[in-house]
This record gives structure tokens, sequence and C-alpha cells, in this order.
């Protein structure tokens, strides 16, 4: 019966390995963060840090992580690689791709036509987000000149001595983009372009959590516990952007705390789970599967890959 005891304790109290993405997936963790630091969560975290998905899939694989913070489509390529040995807890992040020039003349999407426009990362999430919104606009990638860069500030770069030139970008890339050269503006909310051409009422997704099924099996209780508290560090952030952005330079996600303030309004941080996390993500990974079933991994994910 002793055994049985500490056996229970001990499993209360089993730490949770969270990795997450430099950007905007990990602005809503920075509270938690914190708390977790000064010994005040209720649950028992150590968390780290990425510059990309692909220093942290193979941890989720071997076993190093239990949670973590990654693209919607990331998640879902996850789920395949790991044999389903993940299931998504949250969604930790909207969209927050904005598309940034000098050029005052787009208004809409079909304004695009004919222009250069730079962004990061061949099938990636930006990549997909404008495939799908130039395709319901009745354009194409012919339609266009894109031009990919392995970094955000390559393209802040273009942007700054080239008037003519588009990029599309993420959060808080934008706002520091913005605020270093008056020249630029942020000229089309991709987020608003995808809700107002969305037929099937999928919203665009950027971050979800997801959690190992190994761990998840054992630690129901902590993992429920990680929840609850991601959404109130999630909510604490959006409701106190000045504290907020302290935390976020304190965390090494941006450089400056005025950037991060002026960020954090326009990263869509959310905590959502449950129905209306699988009603959103559900929709989202199948219009990304229309537009390349490679960009979630060959398959849509089963029932079982939402909690």
């Amino acid at each position: 019966m002793l055994l049985s005891l500490c056996a229970c304790k001990e499993k209360e109290t089993a730490q949770i390995r969270v990795g997450s993405l430099k950007g905007p997936t990990s602005m809503g963790l920075v509270y938690l963060m914190e708390l977790s630091d000064d010994g005040k969560a209720l649950g028992n975290y150590s968390f780290e840090m990425a510059t990309a998905a692909d220093e942290i899939l193979p941890k989720m694989i071997s076993g190093d992580l239990d949670i973590a913070l990654v693209p919607a489509n990331v998640a879902s390529i996850l789920y395949k690689k790991s044999n389903e040995n993940v299931t998504v807890i949250d969604i930790n992040t909207l969209g927050v791709l904005y598309a940034v020039s000098a050029d005052k003349t787009i208004e809409m999407i079909d304004d695009l036509e004919g222009k250069t426009i730079y962004l990061t990362g061949k099938g990636t999430t930006p990549d997909f987000v404008l495939s799908y919104l130039l395709n319901k606009a009745g354009l194409d990638t012919s339609n266009v000149q894109i031009e990919y860069k392995s970094e955000p500030t390559e393209v802040a770069a273009i942007l700054a001595n080239d008037d003519t030139a588009v990029g599309i970008l993420p959060q808080p890339f934008v706002t520091a983009a913005t605020k270093q050269n008056e020249n630029l503006s942020v000229v089309l909310d991709l987020t608003k372009e995808w809700d107002n051409v969305s037929d099937t009422g999928a919203r665009l997704v950027t971050g979800v959590t997801v959690v190992r099924n190994d761990f998840l099996k054992d630690h129901k209780k902590e993992v429920e516990t990680f929840i609850n508290e991601h959404k109130e560090s999630a909510d604490y952030v959006n409701q106190n952007p000045d504290e907020a952005a302290e935390l976020i330079v304190k965390t090494g996600i941006i450089e400056k705390a005025p950037i991060a303030k002026l960020a954090i309004p326009y990263c869509n941080i959310t905590c959502i789970s449950g129905g209306e996390m699988k009603e959103a993500l559900k929709g989202y990974l199948s219009e990304l599967y229309n537009i390349d079933p490679a960009s979630v991994g060959g398959a849509l994910p089963s029932d079982s890959f939402y909690y």
C-alpha cells in the first residue's frame, strides 16, 4: 500500500518537458514560464525554445519532449511520422501572417498580380496560405513572382530597399519592420483575407500544442493542468501587454519591449481546446490537404488526433 501511494504521488508531480518555437507560439507561454521559474505554477515544467520545427520533431518522436507547440500542419505531419503517437490539445495561435509593402496601391489579393512577393520557406505555412488566397482570387503562382528567403529578417531588408516589393511576414517581424521603416505598412491582413474567402468556415490556424500519447496515457491530470495554465497564460499576455512585453524580452523572443507590446494584439495569441479546437483545426488541415496533401503528411489525421 505504501508503494502504491508513493507511485501515485510521483505521478502527480511528473515533470512535463515543453518545447516551443521562438515567436508567437511561445509568446502565450511566457507568463507560465515565469510562474514556473518562481515555483508558483501548479504543474512541474521545463521549457526549451527552438528556432525551427525541425529541431522539435525528432525530440517528440524520441520521447525527449512531452509537449510541443508547433505549426498546425507540422503537428499533422508529426502525427504520421510518430505512428499516431501525438494528440493535439489546443490551438495556441491563429493567423499571424501579413503582407507588408511600401506600395500603397495594394488593397486586395487581386492587386498582387504581377508583383514580386518575398516569403520564407517553400512548402511552409506562408507558402500554403499565399497559394490558397491566390487560388481563391482566380490567380496562381504563375501570376506573381515568388522569391523564397531563409529568414524573415532577409525579407524585411529587401522591403526596406524596394518600394515595389511585397513581403509575407509573420508577427512580430511585421511590427519590427514597419517600426523601423516608416514607408512600410501592412497592406493585407492574411487572416482577414482568409476569412473573407473561406466557404467552409475553416479558420486560419498558425500554431497548435501536441502531447505524446505515451505521456498522456500515464499523466492525463498533469496534461489537463497544463492546458488550464496555458489558457491562463495566454489570457494574461493579451490582457497585460506591458508586463507581458517585458517577459517576452526576458525569454529572448523579441529584443525590445516596445515592439513586443505593439506586436501582441496582432499575434492572435489564444488557447482554444475541445470541440472548437477540433472544428477549427480540422477545417484548416482539410484546406491545406486540398492544396497539397504533403503539407499535412500525405493524409488527414483521424479523429484520434484531437483531444
